[in-house]
Protein backbone atom coordinates (compact mmCIF):
# COMPACT_ATOMS: atom_id res chain seq x y z
CA UNK A 1 0.00 0.00 0.00
CA UNK A 2 1.60 3.39 -0.97
CA UNK A 3 1.31 6.68 0.61
CA UNK A 4 0.25 8.85 -2.19
CA UNK A 5 1.39 13.05 -2.02
CA UNK A 6 -1.81 15.23 -2.79
CA UNK A 7 -3.78 14.57 -6.26
CA UNK A 8 -0.31 14.31 -8.58
CA UNK A 9 1.17 11.00 -6.82
CA UNK A 10 4.60 11.38 -8.47
CA UNK A 11 6.18 10.02 -4.71
CA UNK A 12 5.19 7.29 -2.42
CA UNK A 13 6.55 5.31 -0.10
CA UNK A 14 7.74 2.00 -1.45
CA UNK A 15 5.00 -0.85 0.00
CA UNK A 16 5.37 -1.96 3.90
CA UNK A 17 5.41 -5.47 2.65
CA UNK A 18 8.77 -4.60 0.82
CA UNK A 19 12.18 -4.73 1.99
CA UNK A 20 13.03 -2.85 5.16
CA UNK A 21 15.93 -0.97 4.05
CA UNK A 22 12.99 0.78 1.58
CA UNK A 23 10.45 1.81 3.63
CA UNK A 24 11.59 5.25 3.24
CA UNK A 25 13.25 5.02 -0.25
CA UNK A 26 10.89 7.58 -2.70
CA UNK A 27 9.88 6.13 -5.75
CA UNK A 28 9.74 8.89 -8.44
CA UNK A 29 7.22 9.12 -11.54
CA UNK A 30 9.45 11.97 -13.71
CA UNK A 31 6.05 12.77 -15.76
CA UNK A 32 4.45 14.05 -12.94
CA UNK A 33 7.74 15.98 -11.33
CA UNK A 34 7.23 18.90 -13.18
CA UNK A 35 3.78 20.00 -12.82
CA UNK A 36 4.42 19.35 -9.29
CA UNK A 37 7.21 21.55 -8.86
CA UNK A 38 5.37 24.03 -10.50
CA UNK A 39 2.73 24.15 -7.61
CA UNK A 40 5.64 24.28 -4.92
CA UNK A 41 7.07 27.26 -7.31
CA UNK A 42 3.73 29.11 -6.81
CA UNK A 43 3.99 28.60 -3.33
CA UNK A 44 7.13 30.50 -3.17
CA UNK A 45 5.99 33.18 -5.16
CA UNK A 46 3.60 34.74 -2.64
CA UNK A 47 3.22 37.89 -4.97
CA UNK A 48 1.49 35.72 -7.70
CA UNK A 49 -1.84 36.60 -8.27
CA UNK A 50 -3.05 33.65 -9.88
CA UNK A 51 -0.85 31.36 -6.99
CA UNK A 52 -3.81 27.72 -7.10
CA UNK A 53 -3.08 28.38 -3.28
CA UNK A 54 -5.37 31.49 -2.87
CA UNK A 55 -2.46 33.55 -1.32
CA UNK A 56 -4.40 36.72 -0.93
CA UNK A 57 -6.93 35.05 1.03
CA UNK A 58 -4.16 33.23 3.28
CA UNK A 59 -2.93 37.14 3.92
CA UNK A 60 -5.95 38.61 4.79
CA UNK A 61 -6.56 35.56 7.41
CA UNK A 62 -3.02 36.69 8.39
CA UNK A 63 -3.69 40.30 9.47
CA UNK A 64 -7.18 39.44 10.85
CA UNK A 65 -5.42 37.11 13.35
CA UNK A 66 -2.07 39.30 14.02
CA UNK A 67 -4.66 42.46 14.45
CA UNK A 68 -6.52 39.82 17.19
CA UNK A 69 -2.77 39.52 18.85
CA UNK A 70 -1.62 43.22 18.57
CA UNK A 71 -5.42 44.22 20.32
CA UNK A 72 -3.57 41.79 23.37
CA UNK A 73 -0.57 43.25 23.24
CA UNK A 74 -1.92 47.11 23.09
CA UNK A 75 -4.66 46.37 26.18
CA UNK A 76 -2.81 48.09 29.24
CA UNK A 77 -5.28 45.59 31.72
CA UNK A 78 -5.59 42.49 29.20
CA UNK A 79 -7.54 39.41 30.00
CA UNK A 80 -4.13 37.28 30.87
CA UNK A 81 -6.08 34.40 30.50
CA UNK A 82 -6.95 34.76 26.64
CA UNK A 83 -3.76 36.54 25.83
CA UNK A 84 -2.04 32.80 27.31
CA UNK A 85 -4.55 30.96 25.39
CA UNK A 86 -4.49 32.63 22.14
CA UNK A 87 -0.61 31.91 22.04
CA UNK A 88 -1.00 28.43 23.30
CA UNK A 89 -3.60 27.84 20.16
CA UNK A 90 -1.39 29.23 17.96
CA UNK A 91 1.25 27.24 19.45
CA UNK A 92 -0.65 23.97 18.81
CA UNK A 93 -2.03 24.95 15.64
CA UNK A 94 1.86 25.45 14.37
CA UNK A 95 1.43 28.74 12.95
CA UNK A 96 3.31 30.54 16.11
CA UNK A 97 5.93 31.04 13.68
CA UNK A 98 4.23 34.28 12.40
CA UNK A 99 3.50 35.92 15.23
CA UNK A 100 6.46 35.86 16.97
CA UNK A 101 6.79 39.65 18.02
CA UNK A 102 2.97 39.39 19.35
CA UNK A 103 3.84 36.49 21.36
CA UNK A 104 7.18 38.08 23.22
CA UNK A 105 5.10 41.22 23.57
CA UNK A 106 2.17 39.67 25.54
CA UNK A 107 5.09 36.91 27.54
CA UNK A 108 7.25 39.76 28.63
CA UNK A 109 4.59 41.54 30.03
CA UNK A 110 3.50 38.50 31.71
CA UNK A 111 7.39 37.70 33.07
CA UNK A 112 7.66 41.23 34.28
CA UNK A 113 4.53 41.06 36.57
CA UNK A 114 5.73 37.88 37.96
CA UNK A 115 8.76 39.21 38.59
CA UNK A 116 7.72 42.54 40.15
CA UNK A 117 5.07 41.44 42.52
CA UNK A 118 7.27 37.88 43.42
CA UNK A 119 4.44 35.60 42.15
CA UNK A 120 1.47 35.85 40.06
CA UNK A 121 -2.19 35.76 40.50
CA UNK A 122 -3.41 35.28 43.76
CA UNK A 123 -6.46 33.95 43.13
CA UNK A 124 -6.10 32.64 39.51
CA UNK A 125 -7.60 28.53 38.98
CA UNK A 126 -4.75 26.09 38.26
CA UNK A 127 -4.81 25.90 34.93
CA UNK A 128 -4.22 29.06 34.13
CA UNK A 129 -1.25 29.34 36.64
CA UNK A 130 0.04 26.21 34.97
CA UNK A 131 -0.30 27.46 31.42
CA UNK A 132 1.44 30.50 32.55
CA UNK A 133 4.20 29.01 33.52
CA UNK A 134 4.43 26.83 30.70
CA UNK A 135 4.54 29.31 28.16
CA UNK A 136 7.08 31.61 29.98
CA UNK A 137 9.39 28.55 30.20
CA UNK A 138 9.12 27.49 26.82
CA UNK A 139 9.94 31.26 25.80
CA UNK A 140 13.04 31.01 27.99
CA UNK A 141 11.61 32.83 31.07
CA UNK A 142 12.61 31.29 34.10
CA UNK A 143 9.54 30.96 36.59
CA UNK A 144 10.17 29.40 40.05
CA UNK A 145 7.77 26.24 40.63
CA UNK A 146 7.15 27.99 44.35
CA UNK A 147 4.33 29.59 41.69
CA UNK A 148 1.99 26.70 42.72
CA UNK A 149 2.32 26.03 46.28
CA UNK A 150 -1.37 27.75 46.56
CA UNK A 151 -2.76 24.79 45.88
CA UNK A 152 -0.89 22.43 48.47
CA UNK A 153 -1.89 21.97 52.00
CA UNK A 154 -0.20 22.71 55.49
CA UNK A 155 1.85 19.47 54.62
CA UNK A 156 3.18 20.81 51.48
CA UNK A 157 0.28 18.22 49.47
CA UNK A 158 -1.50 19.67 46.35
CA UNK A 159 -5.04 20.10 47.59
CA UNK A 160 -7.53 17.33 47.58
CA UNK A 161 -10.43 18.88 45.51
CA UNK A 162 -7.24 19.40 42.71
CA UNK A 163 -8.61 15.70 41.57
CA UNK A 164 -11.29 16.56 39.64
CA UNK A 165 -9.93 19.62 38.48
CA UNK A 166 -8.86 17.70 34.69
CA UNK A 167 -8.50 21.03 33.28
CA UNK A 168 -5.72 22.60 35.67
CA UNK A 169 -4.46 18.62 36.13
CA UNK A 170 -3.83 18.50 32.32
CA UNK A 171 -2.53 22.13 32.32
CA UNK A 172 -0.23 21.38 35.26
CA UNK A 173 1.06 17.96 33.94
CA UNK A 174 2.06 19.76 30.38
CA UNK A 175 4.31 22.27 32.95
CA UNK A 176 5.74 19.55 34.43
CA UNK A 177 7.57 18.51 31.67
CA UNK A 178 9.46 21.61 31.70
CA UNK A 179 11.07 20.55 34.65
CA UNK A 180 15.03 21.14 35.47
CA UNK A 181 17.55 19.25 37.46
CA UNK A 182 16.44 19.39 41.22
CA UNK A 183 12.99 20.64 41.18
CA UNK A 184 11.38 17.24 42.88
CA UNK A 185 8.41 19.24 43.45
CA UNK A 186 7.84 19.50 39.89
CA UNK A 187 8.61 15.95 39.53
CA UNK A 188 6.39 14.64 41.71
CA UNK A 189 3.43 17.14 40.45
CA UNK A 190 3.86 15.83 37.00
CA UNK A 191 3.53 11.95 38.39
CA UNK A 192 -0.05 12.85 40.75
CA UNK A 193 -1.14 14.50 37.77
CA UNK A 194 -0.32 11.62 35.45
CA UNK A 195 -2.00 8.78 37.84
CA UNK A 196 -5.02 11.45 38.15
CA UNK A 197 -5.63 11.93 34.76
CA UNK A 198 -5.10 7.83 33.93
CA UNK A 199 -7.76 7.13 36.74
CA UNK A 200 -10.10 9.69 35.41
CA UNK A 201 -9.16 8.63 31.98
CA UNK A 202 -11.05 5.01 32.30
CA UNK A 203 -13.97 5.77 34.10
CA UNK A 204 -15.27 8.48 31.85
CA UNK A 205 -18.12 7.47 29.35
CA UNK A 206 -17.40 10.91 27.36
CA UNK A 207 -14.95 8.78 23.85
CA UNK A 208 -14.19 12.51 23.13
CA UNK A 209 -13.19 13.82 26.74
CA UNK A 210 -11.27 10.48 27.37
CA UNK A 211 -9.46 11.51 24.20
CA UNK A 212 -7.99 14.60 24.74
CA UNK A 213 -7.09 13.26 28.55
CA UNK A 214 -5.36 10.80 26.46
CA UNK A 215 -3.59 12.58 23.97
CA UNK A 216 -2.22 15.47 26.77
CA UNK A 217 -0.79 11.93 28.66
CA UNK A 218 0.46 10.46 25.24
CA UNK A 219 1.63 13.59 23.46
CA UNK A 220 2.47 16.61 25.80
CA UNK A 221 2.93 19.41 24.05
CA UNK A 222 6.66 20.36 24.83
CA UNK A 223 7.86 17.22 24.29
CA UNK A 224 5.62 16.31 20.55
CA UNK A 225 6.53 17.71 17.58
CA UNK A 226 3.56 20.70 16.75
CA UNK A 227 3.66 19.92 12.73
CA UNK A 228 2.61 16.62 13.72
CA UNK A 229 0.20 17.34 16.69
CA UNK A 230 -1.72 20.41 14.03
CA UNK A 231 -4.32 17.94 12.89
CA UNK A 232 -5.31 16.80 15.86
CA UNK A 233 -5.95 20.15 17.59
CA UNK A 234 -7.85 20.96 14.16
CA UNK A 235 -10.29 18.17 14.94
CA UNK A 236 -10.63 19.71 18.52
CA UNK A 237 -11.12 22.65 16.99
CA UNK A 238 -14.44 22.52 14.63
CA UNK A 239 -17.47 24.85 15.12
CA UNK A 240 -15.42 27.49 16.86
CA UNK A 241 -15.89 30.89 16.83
CA UNK A 242 -14.57 33.87 17.15
CA UNK A 243 -10.82 34.36 17.13
CA UNK A 244 -9.87 30.58 17.45
CA UNK A 245 -12.11 30.26 14.08
CA UNK A 246 -10.01 32.72 12.65
CA UNK A 247 -6.40 31.09 13.42
CA UNK A 248 -8.32 27.57 12.70
CA UNK A 249 -8.88 28.70 8.64
CA UNK A 250 -5.52 30.35 9.21
CA UNK A 251 -3.87 27.41 10.12
CA UNK A 252 -5.53 25.19 7.78
CA UNK A 253 -4.18 27.15 4.52
CA UNK A 254 -0.84 27.32 5.98
CA UNK A 255 -1.12 23.48 6.50
CA UNK A 256 -1.76 23.56 2.72
CA UNK A 257 0.93 25.43 1.31
CA UNK A 258 3.50 23.99 4.20
CA UNK A 259 2.84 20.50 2.81
CA UNK A 260 2.95 21.98 -0.69
CA UNK A 261 6.61 23.18 -0.26
CA UNK A 262 7.52 19.83 1.73
CA UNK A 263 6.85 17.87 -1.66
CA UNK A 264 9.02 20.46 -3.19
CA UNK A 265 11.45 20.16 -1.26
CA UNK A 266 11.14 16.12 -1.34
CA UNK A 267 11.34 16.72 -5.35
CA UNK A 268 14.52 18.55 -4.73
CA UNK A 269 15.92 15.81 -2.40
CA UNK A 270 14.65 12.55 -5.09
CA UNK A 271 16.68 14.12 -7.82
CA UNK A 272 19.68 14.81 -6.16
CA UNK A 273 19.82 11.75 -4.21
CA UNK A 274 19.19 9.93 -8.18
CA UNK A 275 22.21 11.94 -9.54
CA UNK A 276 24.68 11.02 -6.30
CA UNK A 277 24.20 7.66 -7.21
CA UNK A 278 25.11 6.21 -3.73
CA UNK A 279 22.18 3.99 -3.65
CA UNK A 280 23.16 1.68 -6.51
CA UNK A 281 27.07 2.07 -5.60
CA UNK A 282 26.79 0.69 -1.91
CA UNK A 283 23.61 -1.70 -2.06
CA UNK A 284 24.63 -2.91 1.48
CA UNK A 285 23.63 0.16 2.79
CA UNK A 286 19.84 2.23 3.79
CA UNK A 287 18.39 3.86 1.24
CA UNK A 288 15.89 5.93 2.78
CA UNK A 289 15.54 9.90 1.88
CA UNK A 290 12.30 10.51 2.58
CA UNK A 291 13.68 9.00 6.02
CA UNK A 292 16.53 11.51 5.91
CA UNK A 293 14.04 14.49 4.89
CA UNK A 294 11.79 14.44 7.75
CA UNK A 295 14.62 14.77 9.97
CA UNK A 296 15.79 17.73 8.68
CA UNK A 297 12.16 19.11 8.00
CA UNK A 298 11.37 18.36 11.71
CA UNK A 299 14.90 20.79 12.89
CA UNK A 300 14.09 23.24 10.73
CA UNK A 301 10.40 24.11 10.83
CA UNK A 302 9.96 27.45 9.20
CA UNK A 303 9.28 26.78 5.95
CA UNK A 304 11.20 30.00 4.81
CA UNK A 305 13.97 27.21 5.67
CA UNK A 306 13.63 25.85 2.44
CA UNK A 307 17.03 25.79 0.82
CA UNK A 308 18.46 24.72 4.64
CA UNK A 309 16.45 21.68 4.83
CA UNK A 310 17.22 20.09 1.50
CA UNK A 311 21.47 21.00 2.26
CA UNK A 312 20.76 19.85 5.46
CA UNK A 313 19.29 16.68 4.28
CA UNK A 314 22.61 15.95 2.75
CA UNK A 315 24.94 15.42 5.77
CA UNK A 316 22.08 13.56 7.57
CA UNK A 317 22.07 10.72 4.45
CA UNK A 318 25.61 10.67 5.08
CA UNK A 319 25.38 9.55 8.49
CA UNK A 320 23.59 6.59 7.57
CA UNK A 321 25.42 5.91 5.28
CA UNK A 322 28.75 6.03 6.90
CA UNK A 323 27.23 4.10 10.03
CA UNK A 324 26.44 1.29 7.58
CA UNK A 325 29.76 0.90 6.86
CA UNK A 326 31.03 0.79 9.90
CA UNK A 327 28.31 -1.17 11.28
CA UNK A 328 27.74 -4.20 8.82
CA UNK A 329 30.33 -3.83 5.93
CA UNK A 330 33.78 -2.70 6.38
CA UNK A 331 36.85 -4.70 8.59
CA UNK A 332 38.31 -3.37 11.28
CA UNK A 333 41.86 -2.68 9.15
CA UNK A 334 39.09 -0.90 6.34
CA UNK A 335 37.97 1.47 9.03
CA UNK A 336 40.89 2.31 10.58
CA UNK A 337 42.02 3.33 7.18
CA UNK A 338 39.25 5.36 6.19
CA UNK A 339 38.87 7.23 9.52
CA UNK A 340 42.48 8.22 8.82
CA UNK A 341 41.24 9.64 5.81
CA UNK A 342 38.34 11.58 7.08
CA UNK A 343 41.02 13.14 9.98
CA UNK A 344 43.43 13.62 7.11
CA UNK A 345 40.69 15.28 4.87
CA UNK A 346 43.31 14.28 2.05
CA UNK A 347 42.45 12.05 -1.32
CA UNK A 348 45.64 10.68 -0.74
CA UNK A 349 45.05 8.31 2.40
CA UNK A 350 42.40 6.43 0.35
CA UNK A 351 44.89 4.31 -1.64
CA UNK A 352 44.62 1.05 0.17
CA UNK A 353 40.95 1.37 -0.03
CA UNK A 354 38.22 -0.82 -1.24
CA UNK A 355 36.43 1.09 -3.72
CA UNK A 356 32.87 1.77 -2.23
CA UNK A 357 34.97 3.22 0.68
CA UNK A 358 36.73 5.67 -1.74
CA UNK A 359 33.37 6.67 -3.77
CA UNK A 360 31.65 7.45 0.18
CA UNK A 361 34.39 9.69 1.02
CA UNK A 362 34.40 11.59 -2.51
CA UNK A 363 30.67 11.81 -1.44
CA UNK A 364 31.81 13.03 1.69
CA UNK A 365 33.95 15.43 0.46
CA UNK A 366 32.24 16.83 -2.13
CA UNK A 367 28.90 17.32 -0.25
CA UNK A 368 30.97 18.85 2.58
CA UNK A 369 32.72 21.54 0.62
CA UNK A 370 29.59 22.30 -1.44
CA UNK A 371 27.90 23.05 1.34
CA UNK A 372 30.83 25.29 3.34
CA UNK A 373 30.76 27.43 -0.10
CA UNK A 374 27.22 27.84 -0.21
CA UNK A 375 27.36 29.24 3.71
CA UNK A 376 30.20 31.45 2.68
CA UNK A 377 28.44 32.93 -0.16
CA UNK A 378 24.94 33.64 1.88
CA UNK A 379 26.59 34.56 5.25
CA UNK A 380 30.18 35.62 4.39
CA UNK A 381 32.14 32.76 6.79
CA UNK A 382 33.14 29.37 5.40
CA UNK A 383 32.83 26.76 8.13
CA UNK A 384 35.03 23.85 6.24
CA UNK A 385 37.13 23.34 8.84
CA UNK A 386 34.41 22.98 11.67
CA UNK A 387 32.30 20.73 9.65
CA UNK A 388 35.44 18.23 8.92
CA UNK A 389 36.24 17.87 12.83
CA UNK A 390 32.67 17.36 13.12
CA UNK A 391 32.84 14.26 10.46
CA UNK A 392 36.34 13.23 12.45
CA UNK A 393 34.72 13.11 15.52
CA UNK A 394 31.94 11.06 14.46
CA UNK A 395 33.92 8.42 12.36
CA UNK A 396 36.37 8.28 15.77
CA UNK A 397 33.37 7.49 17.81
CA UNK A 398 32.63 4.69 14.84
CA UNK A 399 35.51 3.33 15.08
CA UNK A 400 36.23 2.83 19.06
CA UNK A 401 32.46 0.89 18.73
CA UNK A 402 33.76 -1.55 15.53
CA UNK A 403 37.01 -1.77 17.67
CA UNK A 404 35.03 -3.08 20.77
CA UNK A 405 33.36 -5.63 18.78
CA UNK A 406 36.62 -6.88 16.92
CA UNK A 407 38.58 -7.57 19.93
CA UNK A 408 34.99 -8.32 21.84
CA UNK A 409 35.48 -5.50 24.40
CA UNK A 410 32.46 -4.94 26.95
CA UNK A 411 32.89 -1.27 27.83
CA UNK A 412 31.85 0.30 31.16
CA UNK A 413 28.60 1.57 30.85
CA UNK A 414 29.37 5.13 31.18
CA UNK A 415 32.43 4.70 28.53
CA UNK A 416 29.95 3.43 26.14
CA UNK A 417 27.36 6.29 26.96
CA UNK A 418 30.27 8.64 26.34
CA UNK A 419 31.36 7.61 22.60
CA UNK A 420 27.94 7.01 21.62
CA UNK A 421 26.67 10.54 22.03
CA UNK A 422 28.98 11.34 19.58
CA UNK A 423 28.43 8.50 17.19
CA UNK A 424 24.15 9.40 17.41
CA UNK A 425 25.39 11.88 14.72
CA UNK A 426 23.19 14.29 16.85
CA UNK A 427 26.26 16.76 17.17
CA UNK A 428 26.99 16.64 12.90
CA UNK A 429 23.66 17.55 12.31
CA UNK A 430 23.51 20.68 15.09
CA UNK A 431 26.58 21.42 13.68
CA UNK A 432 25.70 21.93 10.28
CA UNK A 433 22.21 23.54 11.21
CA UNK A 434 24.10 25.76 13.38
CA UNK A 435 26.08 27.22 10.17
CA UNK A 436 23.29 27.01 7.71
CA UNK A 437 21.31 29.36 10.06
CA UNK A 438 24.02 32.05 9.14
CA UNK A 439 25.45 31.39 12.45
CA UNK A 440 29.28 32.44 13.50
CA UNK A 441 31.39 30.90 16.46
CA UNK A 442 32.21 33.31 19.07
CA UNK A 443 33.68 33.32 22.18
CA UNK A 444 29.95 31.87 23.66
CA UNK A 445 29.51 29.19 21.23
CA UNK A 446 33.01 28.16 20.96
CA UNK A 447 32.56 24.77 22.78
CA UNK A 448 29.97 24.21 19.77
CA UNK A 449 32.67 22.26 18.01
CA UNK A 450 35.20 20.97 20.07
CA UNK A 451 33.54 20.40 23.29
CA UNK A 452 29.90 19.57 22.56
CA UNK A 453 27.65 21.74 24.33
CA UNK A 454 24.51 20.31 26.78
CA UNK A 455 22.25 22.02 23.97
CA UNK A 456 23.94 19.21 21.25
CA UNK A 457 24.73 16.33 24.03
CA UNK A 458 21.30 16.53 25.92
CA UNK A 459 19.58 15.25 22.63
CA UNK A 460 22.18 13.40 21.71
CA UNK A 461 21.94 11.34 24.69
CA UNK A 462 18.35 11.20 24.58
CA UNK A 463 18.39 9.39 21.41
CA UNK A 464 21.07 6.93 22.07
CA UNK A 465 19.09 5.28 25.49
CA UNK A 466 16.22 5.59 23.10
CA UNK A 467 17.69 3.56 20.60
CA UNK A 468 19.18 1.37 23.30
CA UNK A 469 15.63 1.07 24.87
CA UNK A 470 14.30 -0.54 21.73
CA UNK A 471 14.20 -4.59 22.18
CA UNK A 472 13.94 -5.03 18.02
CA UNK A 473 17.62 -4.64 16.53
CA UNK A 474 17.54 -1.48 14.54
CA UNK A 475 15.90 -2.08 11.24
CA UNK A 476 17.30 -5.38 11.16
CA UNK A 477 20.70 -4.92 10.02
CA UNK A 478 22.34 -7.46 11.61
CA UNK A 479 25.21 -5.04 13.09
CA UNK A 480 27.40 -4.57 15.66
CA UNK A 481 25.89 -2.22 18.26
CA UNK A 482 26.27 -2.74 21.71
CA UNK A 483 23.59 -1.25 24.11
CA UNK A 484 23.73 0.87 27.50
CA UNK A 485 21.13 -1.98 29.36
CA UNK A 486 23.52 -4.69 27.92
CA UNK A 487 26.67 -3.45 29.53
CA UNK A 488 25.40 -1.74 32.71
CA UNK A 489 23.94 -5.32 33.52
CA UNK A 490 27.59 -6.97 32.97
CA UNK A 491 28.41 -4.42 35.39
CA UNK A 492 25.82 -5.13 38.39
CA UNK A 493 25.41 -8.49 37.94
CA UNK A 494 22.15 -8.62 40.64
CA UNK A 495 20.24 -6.00 38.14
CA UNK A 496 16.98 -7.75 36.53
CA UNK A 497 16.62 -5.66 32.94
CA UNK A 498 13.19 -4.31 34.45
CA UNK A 499 15.57 -2.79 36.56
CA UNK A 500 18.26 -1.70 33.96
CA UNK A 501 15.67 -0.30 31.66
CA UNK A 502 14.18 1.92 34.15
CA UNK A 503 17.63 3.19 34.99
CA UNK A 504 18.09 4.06 31.59
CA UNK A 505 13.89 5.88 31.17
CA UNK A 506 15.40 7.90 34.36
CA UNK A 507 18.26 8.79 32.41
CA UNK A 508 16.33 10.07 29.60
CA UNK A 509 14.05 12.19 31.79
CA UNK A 510 17.09 13.73 33.42
CA UNK A 511 18.85 14.65 29.90
CA UNK A 512 15.71 16.24 29.42
CA UNK A 513 15.86 18.42 32.51
CA UNK A 514 19.43 19.05 31.42
CA UNK A 515 17.98 20.39 27.53
CA UNK A 516 15.09 22.13 29.23
CA UNK A 517 17.78 24.38 31.31
CA UNK A 518 19.66 24.65 28.30
CA UNK A 519 16.48 26.71 26.62
CA UNK A 520 16.19 29.01 29.41
CA UNK A 521 17.59 32.42 29.12
CA UNK A 522 20.30 33.72 29.01
CA UNK A 523 21.12 31.21 25.80
CA UNK A 524 24.11 32.37 23.65
CA UNK A 525 21.92 30.22 20.73
CA UNK A 526 19.45 31.98 18.42
CA UNK A 527 15.83 30.34 18.86
CA UNK A 528 15.94 28.80 15.71
CA UNK A 529 18.96 26.47 16.83
CA UNK A 530 17.56 26.28 20.06
CA UNK A 531 14.20 25.02 18.52
CA UNK A 532 16.03 22.23 16.15
CA UNK A 533 17.84 20.99 19.37
CA UNK A 534 14.36 20.54 20.97
CA UNK A 535 12.82 19.04 17.86
CA UNK A 536 15.41 16.53 17.41
CA UNK A 537 14.80 15.25 21.16
CA UNK A 538 10.84 15.37 20.29
CA UNK A 539 11.27 13.11 16.91
CA UNK A 540 13.56 10.34 18.71
CA UNK A 541 10.74 8.20 20.35
CA UNK A 542 9.48 8.28 16.94
CA UNK A 543 12.44 7.07 15.30
CA UNK A 544 13.14 4.18 17.50
CA UNK A 545 9.16 2.53 18.13
CA UNK A 546 10.06 -0.30 16.21
CA UNK A 547 6.86 -2.75 15.91
CA UNK A 548 7.87 -6.55 15.36
CA UNK A 549 8.76 -6.48 11.74
CA UNK A 550 11.39 -3.90 12.76
CA UNK A 551 9.21 -1.20 10.99
CA UNK A 552 8.27 2.42 12.22
CA UNK A 553 4.08 2.34 11.70
CA UNK A 554 3.37 5.53 14.09
CA UNK A 555 6.29 7.34 12.36
CA UNK A 556 5.00 6.44 8.78
CA UNK A 557 1.62 7.36 10.02
CA UNK A 558 2.74 10.84 10.72
CA UNK A 559 4.58 11.20 7.29
CA UNK A 560 1.42 9.78 5.80
CA UNK A 561 -0.56 12.77 7.23
CA UNK A 562 1.72 15.49 7.46
CA UNK A 563 3.15 15.02 3.70
CA UNK A 564 0.62 13.68 1.52
CA UNK A 565 -2.65 14.50 2.62
CA UNK A 566 -4.25 18.06 2.69
CA UNK A 567 -6.48 19.21 4.99
CA UNK A 568 -10.08 20.70 3.49
CA UNK A 569 -11.20 24.07 4.35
Amino acid sequence: MALSISNTKPFSLTSLSSSNRQYWSIAQDPALASSFLQNADNYRNKDDNTSCFGVQHVNKYLEVCRNVLRNVVAEEEEDAFEGLSMIDTVQRLNIDYHFQEEIEAILRRQYVRYITHGEYGHHEELHVVALRFRLLRQQGYYVAPDVFNKFKDEEGKFNKELSEDIEGLMALYEASQLNIEGEDALDEAGNICEQLLNAWEKDRDNINHARVVGNTLGHPHHKSLASFMAKEFFDNSQGSSGWLNDFLQLAKMDFNMTQSMHQMEIAQISKWWGDLGLAKELKFARNQPLKWYICSMVCLVDPDLSEERVELTKPISLIYIIDDIFDVHGTLEELTLFTEAINKWDFGALDQLPEYMKICFKALYDITEEISQKIYRKHGSNPLDSLRKTWASLCNAFLVEAQWFALGQSPKSKDYLENAIVSSGVHVVLVHTFFLLGQRITEETEDLVENMPGIISSPATILRLWDDLGSAMDESQDGRDGSYIEYYMKEHQDCSIKEAREKVVNMISDAWKRLNKECLSPNPFPATFTKASLNIARMVPLLYNYDENHGLPSLEEHVKSVLYESVSM
